[in-house]
Formats: structure tokens, C-alpha cells, sequence
């Protein structure tokens, strides 16, 4: 999924210096439009203005239930990111420069490496028009942001506990380990606890961890989360205590990994490591694009590709970090 925002805000996304892993960080979303006023609303809770990263998770768009809205996102960028699709309800039809023609279905993972660079495009399909799910980016360490394009698909199968339903994407969650491969630990999860249910399961205390609410109210740790909320947790534990207080079943991402502690310039779809970087990316996408990012062959929208949105000539681009303000604001307008 592309940030379609034809006026790209720039955040100062800086979490405050404070490490302490018994509290529980709540992040409220905001509103974001995939294009005109009869296209897909989603709500995205990362990045926010208080906090950049969850693991190396940086970007976390929540959406649906929708009936009746498409999604038609024309071929865009990617680079120095993987993107994680999870549908709850739908279908997508998923198309890149890679070569790659894919569904994504409910219950199915498909994670996309960009690497270098890549171009994909998203479109609902008329067949099933209800659309429900989450867009997760992964940021890339340094060592990897100039990784080949791949794509992986998993299907990953349910497993129970007392009054619990999951199914594990990505990492290893409760002796459950699923084959996608990522370049930082992480793990990543889909947990239904059915109503008045109480889970206390392990988790690594190297790990930070996010919890979104798609669906009713969780207690994470003593912590109340309503719908479409992340509650984030620092590392420093080994157990999480997920509760569901209601008379109805509700349904969790539960988004982990090892803290990201290098510094990134996230701006529209392009990660890099400068204002440079981002400079020379969108100048490429704009001018040239097949020559780093591909070709997107069978997209049949009305919009042959998205356009990168101007940067103003008076905004340089600063590093975020996970905490912390060593280089300032992300962003501030120079004089």
C-alpha cells in the first residue's frame, strides 16, 4: 500500500527518553484517504508524532470494515522497507516490477522486499468489495536497504489455547514459528481471544510490543485499549497479559520485535538515511522511474502511476529514531 498523501506532512516523530517496560503507550490513529472521497480510509497509528517505531515495525495503516469503497492504488515506490499485507475480509489484486501477480486473501500473508527499489500496485477486486484489514511496513537495517525485490507468501495455519485463536505471520509466537523470513526479529501475530478471555503467554523480553485492536476492547497488562488503538510496550519482560473484558470475541494484531535503534529518513513510500537520499529517490521515481523501481506490467487504472509529492525547497529532512532527539526535529524548515 502506497501513502497516496498528495501533501506529504512531515512528523517529528521523537519518543520521549523514558524507558520503562511496565507501562503501556497509547497511540490514538489518525484519518488518512487512499485518494478521492469514494476511496478506502484507513487509520494509521505509526508513525505518530510520539513514537517512530515498534521493532523495526514503522508504519501500521488499519482499515475496514468497508463495504461498497475500492482500493486503487496505481503503481508507486518502494525502497529500504518490506510491506506486510493481512486481510481480514476482501481481496487484493497485488502487482510489481518483480515480475510478481498475486492475491491477497483473508488469512494469508504476503510480505514484499523492496530493497532497492520496486514499484507494486493494489487493486480490489469487484468480486468481494468488503474491505478489512491491515498495511504494515518493516524498516530495512543499513546492512539490507539495497536488498534484490522478493516477494513471500504464507499461509499460516490456526492454533488454539483456553479461549484463544491465533495464527503467527511472522516470528514465533507460543512454539509456533512461521517460514517468512525478515532481516531484524520480529514477530508479528493475529489473535482473536474470545469473550471474558484472559491470555498470559511468553514473549521475548528483547522485544518491544505493539498490540492493535481491530475488533471490541483488550487489556493489555491492566492497560484498556478500544478499537483502533496501539498500546505499545518496551522491552524489558517476558510475559504479556492480554484480557478481553467484554461478552464478545475481539481481535488483536500483535506486532513485536527487537528495538530499531538506527536512524532513517521516512518520507512518502521511500526510506533512506538522508535528506540527499530522499532527494535523489523521488527525483528518480519522477524522471525515470523503470530504470531503479521496474515496470508494472497488467495495471489497467486510470492513472498510469503515482506521481511523488513536491518537497519544499526551505524543508530539509532529518533522521528519526526510535527515542530520543539526537538530530533535533525530524524535520524543521531552514533559514
Amino acid at each position: 500500500m502506497s501513502n497516496t498523501e498528495t501533501r506529504s506532512d512531515v512528523l517529528d516523530c521523537a519518543a520521549p527518553d523514558e524507558h520503562d517496560p511496565e507501562h503501556v503507550q497509547v497511540l490514538e490513529p489518525r484519518d488518512v484517504h487512499l485518494g478521492g472521497e469514494d476511496t478506502l480510509s484507513v487509520r494509521r497509528t505509526l508513525p505518530s508524532l510520539r513514537r517512530s517505531f515498534v521493532g523495526a515495525w514503522c508504519f501500521a495503516d488499519h482499515y475496514g470494515p468497508e463495504q461498497g469503497v475500492c482500493m486503487d492504488v496505481p503503481p508507486h515506490p518502494h525502497t529500504g522497507l518490506q510491506t506486510v499485507s493481512w486481510l481480514f475480509e476482501g481481496e487484493i489484486e497485488h502487482r510489481d516490477s518483480g515480475g510478481v501477480h498475486a492475491m491477497v486473501r483473508p488469512g494469508e500473508v504476503n510480505l514484499m522486499t523492496s530493497g532497492h527499489g520496486i514499484a507494486h500496485s493494489e487493486v480490489s477486486t469487484p468480486a468481494r468489495d468488503l474491505l478489512h484489514g491491515v498495511q504494515l511496513w518493516v524498516v530495512l537495517p543499513a546492512s539490507s536497504k539495497d536488498l534484490v525485490r522478493e516477494f513471500q507468501h504464507h499461509v499460516p495455519e490456526k492454533f488454539d489455547a483456553p479461549g484463544v485463536r491465533a495464527r503467527v505471520l511472522i516470528g514465533s509466537l507460543a512454539g509456533v514459528t512461521s517460514p517468512v523470513h525478515t532481516e531484524t526479529p520480529l514477530l508479528g501475530a493475529e489473535v482473536v481471544l474470545e469473550a471474558g478471555a484472559t491470555w498470559e503467554l511468553a514473549v521475548d523480553p528483547g522485544h518491544e510490543h505493539g498490540v492493535l485492536v481491530d475488533t471490541g476492547h483488550v487489556d493489555v497488562d491492566g492497560v484498556r485499549l478500544d478499537r483502533t488503538v496501539l498500546g505499545v510496550r518496551d522491552a524489558g519482560l517476558d510475559h504479556l497479559r492480554l484480557s478481553n473484558p467484554t461478552d464478545a470475541p475481539a481481535r488483536i494484531m500483535l506486532l513485536g520485535g527487537e528495538p530499531f535503534e538506527e536512524g532513517v529518513v521516512m518520507w512518502w513510500n521511500f526510506i533512506g538515511r538522508s535528506h540527499e537520499d530522499i532527494l535523489r529517490l523521488r527525483e528518480e521515481w519522477n524522471e525515470a522511474p523503470e530504470d531503479r523501481f521496474g515496470r508494472v506490467a497488467g495495471y489497467r487504472g486510470a492513472t498510469p502511476r503515482l506521481e511523488a509529492p513536491p518537497i519544499p525547497a526551505d524543508l530539509r529532512l532529518r533522521r528519526r529514531f526510535r527515542r530520543g532527539r539526537q538530530e533535533g526535529a525530524a524535520a524543521r524548515r531552514e533559514r
